[in-house]
């Protein structure tokens, strides 16, 4: 059977663009909500500002002006680290159409400011020529377990495991310096050790810490997954893992 999702995608004004963040100096949504529709997304939170009915996952507000908006607030803004992005993924679907994430990222390239890009998409691949011009330019995929099942329930809109992966060795045979965040910490991480070797510059390890999403890890099972005990062992296993492949890992936790 063929599942068709209805996906309702709308162009929004926006007022702002360049946010002041707690993980780094600026953050950047060009979009409000995510088509990857993982099921733990902390930023679901912000359905209580867009009193969107659909559920998360189901929704898209395309920020039309968010490069405008950019241009005019770079030129006068002290420079500092930008992240892409903290409440939806710079280049999930609908990126392929608007171009937002990359207009955004050419901007902030000819000024010279540091980019984190953090995503689970590889279409970041299309924009490896203005990654490969910025002299602070880091890419990180977002990958919590080695396991496609559990992909599947999780994260049911995000790109295949094998696919980020690839991306990531095709970023940094380039020459961009790339991370990994397994973030949340899912079951059956172990493996990412090996497949990961030789294509990241670093890891870092979060666990599931988003009270919501509780109801459907026991839904599928995996409410053991919700325990301190878990976390702080399979982390331990993982960080260690990574370690003598020569990687080094940061838990955060």
């Amino acid at each position: 059977m063929v599942k068709f999702v209805i996906m309702i995608i709308t162009e929004v004004t926006a007022k702002s663009i360049l946010s002041k963040s707690k993980i780094s100096d600026y953050t950047i949504n060009a979009y409000t909500g995510c088509q990857h529709a993982c099921a733990y997304c902390y930023a679901c939170f912000m359905k209580k500002y867009t009193n969107h009915p659909e559920p998360w996952g189901k929704f898209v507000d395309v920020k039309i002006n968010a490069p405008e908006l950019l241009r005019r607030k770079i030129a006068g803004a002290p420079p500092g680290k930008v992240w892409l992005s903290g409440v939806c993924d710079a280049y999930q679907p609908v990126e392929k159409r608007y171009e937002l994430t990359r207009k955004c990222l050419e901007l902030l390239i000819q000024y010279g400011w540091p980019v984190t890009v953090q995503t689970k998409s590889p279409l970041v691949l299309r924009d490896i020529d203005l990654l490969k011009r910025g002299t602070r330019v880091e890419v990180g995929f977002s990958i919590g377990t080695a396991d496609e099942r559990i992909r599947r329930i999780l994260e049911p809109g995000a790109p295949p495991i094998s696919e980020r992966i690839e991306a990531l060795d095709r970023l940094h045979r380039a020459g961009i310096r790339t991370f990994v965040m397994i973030a949340p910490l899912l079951p059956k991480a172990d493996g990412l050790a090996e497949a990961l070797a030789g294509k990241v510059d670093s890891v870092l390890i979060d666990r599931m810490n988003y009270h919501y999403s509780d109801r459907l890890y026991q839904e599928h099972r995996l409410e053991h997954c919700l325990t301190s005990d878990y976390f702080q062992t399979q982390g331990r296993l993982l960080a260690a893992a990574f370690r003598r492949m020569g990687i080094p890992c940061r838990v955060l936790f």
